[in-house]
């Protein structure tokens, strides 16, 4: 029994009914009812972390989130955060947070992870951090695969939310779990090559009306290209690079 989650899920729910959010879900029954697993997940918006866990509601299982350290710092955010025991990741002190997931999946928790590490805005399947497969391997259980479509709808980088009724309609896939083996590299380039595959899939029975900001360009959408986001980030890495050392030198 876990109040505190549950009543954020609680929550939650009433909210997207109040949104008029759309589920679907297929392929929950991959979530295993017991054990500990890393549920790997598409990073298409700000709000698709709150989507995610809703297949492991079938076998009343949480999911315990990786996100920044950030949001446990905030101080509304951070005690609910800390409350539904997910786990910080403070990029300047990475093997902390990953020490804490591998521990929390042998401890058989479920650990959600973006393999992408940040939003995409191309809404393509980015380039996979290996952070996953090296949990999985490390502690010996599965990485089960969850893409979602839609969730850029509701609040992405670079346009404005939309958190009142929008009707969106939101599609879930969970994929078959993939078991560890070595080496990582290995593992994360098949965990990239099934979650690009799927997405693919789930994208073919969703409406995606020509020149929307939301729709890849690969169909037909005005979204930059999965080429044209990577150079935008890096533009992006850079400015925060520029400006962190701006600080450091105080100049």
């Amino acid at each position: 029994m876990e109040p505190v989650y549950r009543t954020v899920i609680g929550i939650a729910r009433t909210v997207f009914a109040l949104e008029g959010l759309k589920f679907t879900v297929k392929g929950d029954q991959h979530i295993p009812s017991t054990g500990g697993a890393v549920i790997a997940i598409n990073h298409t918006g700000y709000m698709d972390f709150t989507y995610a866990g809703l297949p492991a509601r079938r076998v009343k299982r949480y999911v315990r989130f990786m996100a920044k350290k950030e949001v446990f710092d905030n101080k509304i955010s951070g005690p609910i955060m800390r409350a539904l025991k997910h786990i910080p990741v403070d990029r300047a002190a990475g093997a902390d947070s990953y020490k804490a997931a591998v521990d929390f999946l042998r401890r058989g928790e479920l650990v959600g992870v973006y393999p992408e590490a940040t939003i995409s805005r191309s809404f393509e399947i980015k380039e996979f951090k290996s952070g996953a497969a090296r949990m999985a391997i490390e502690a010996n259980v599965p990485i089960i695969p969850v893409v979602i479509w839609g969730a850029q709808r509701v609040w992405t980088k670079g346009f404005p939310k939309r958190l009142g009724r929008t009707n969106t309609p939101i599609s879930i896939a969970v994929g078959e779990p993939i078991q560890p083996f070595e080496p990582a590299a290995e593992l994360t380039a098949k965990l990239h090559a099934t979650m690009t595959t799927m997405l693919a899939d789930l994208q073919q029975g969703y409406d995606h009306p020509a020149g929307e900001y939301w729709v890849p360009a690969r169909l037909g959408g005005s979204a930059p290209t999965l080429d044209e986001a990577n150079k935008m980030d890096a533009a992006d890495a850079e400015a925060k690079a520029q400006s962190r050392r701006a600080r450091e030198t105080g100049s």
